[in-house]
């Protein structure tokens, strides 16, 4: 195809016409400050009341550019009580210059000292700058913008359902009744006769534990061998039957494996153990 000469020429001044054209959209930056989008992420500000020096936040940076130091106070006992100790913050820095903001720090704070800012005005000449300590970092708490209203509908936050919440009631235990002098009496029979059933059911277990005495030394059966079981008695079939004490061997008696019995030579020789007593 044949190309008209100049036409690319013609294409970008129409383009450069329609531009001046239209009105510019340029934001006179210092003096005009930029609307940011909600939730940007500016800097990490700091809420220094609320840090209790738990070291979540340290640890679980990933590119360990959060420093904390602290230092341990007793405060005075209360009347009753004893001295209690406490974490009190020395030094809070961070290090904007290995942040690559990331958020953790902020969602790991369990008690709300660690808050996104809006604020990106803080670049500095030198890379050391970067290094800002707790006073800086609480100066921007100050910026932080007011979290956003809850959708219509949504469940309000557990802060405030727990803070709304009626306390439990105590239990209290029922006051004892009152007992006349016939009630008293009736108690006393009712004891005398829990007393006597109890004595009862004793010498009933003591009368079983005889018959299953008697039942576990009865003479084994001749006709089926040492190995049988024995006859239970009558009358016992459904109670359980105990087995009757085994012989004690004489260990002396038992030859230990391997070894040879006094005089191999003879032939009529005695054995060791129970077989040569047979």
């Amino acid at each position: 195809m044949a190309r008209i000469p100049g036409e690319g020429l013609a294409k970008g001044l129409a383009v450069t016409m329609r531009h001046m054209l239209h009105k510019s959209e340029t934001q006179q930056y210092p003096e005009v400050h930029p609307d940011l989008p909600a939730r940007s992420r500016g800097v990490i500000a700091l809420v220094e009341e609320n840090c209790t020096v738990c070291m979540l936040c340290a640890r679980e940076c990933p590119d360990w550019c959060i420093y904390i130091d602290s230092h341990k106070e007793t405060l005075p006992a209360p009347e009753g009580g004893r001295p209690r100790a406490r974490n009190v913050l020395d030094r809070f820095a961070i290090d904007f210059s290995l942040c690559m903001y990331c958020g953790i720090c902020i969602e790991v704070c369990p008690f709300d000292a660690l808050f996104w800012s809006p604020e990106f005005e803080y670049a500095e000449y030198d890379i050391r700058d970067l290094l800002h300590e707790k006073d800086r970092l609480g100066e921007w708490a100050a910026t932080v913008p007011p979290p956003p209203a809850h959708e219509v509908g949504a469940e309000p936050p557990k802060e405030l359902s727990a803070g709304s919440r009626p306390a439990p009631a105590r239990r209290t235990a029922p006051p004892a009744p009152v007992k006349g002098p016939a009630e008293g009496a009736s108690a006393a029979q009712e004891s005398a006769q829990d007393t006597a059933a109890q004595d009862t059911a004793a010498q009933d277990t003591a009368a079983q534990d005889t018959v299953q005495e008697a039942v576990g030394k009865a003479p084994q059966d001749t006709a089926r061998g040492p190995a049988g079981p024995a006859e239970p008695a009558k009358g016992a079939e459904s109670r359980p039957r105990r087995e009757p004490p085994r012989a004690m061997r004489d260990i002396r008696s038992i030859r230990p494996p391997g070894s040879l019995p006094k005089n191999a030579g003879s032939s009529q020789q005695k054995k060791d153990g129970p077989e040569g007593e047979r």
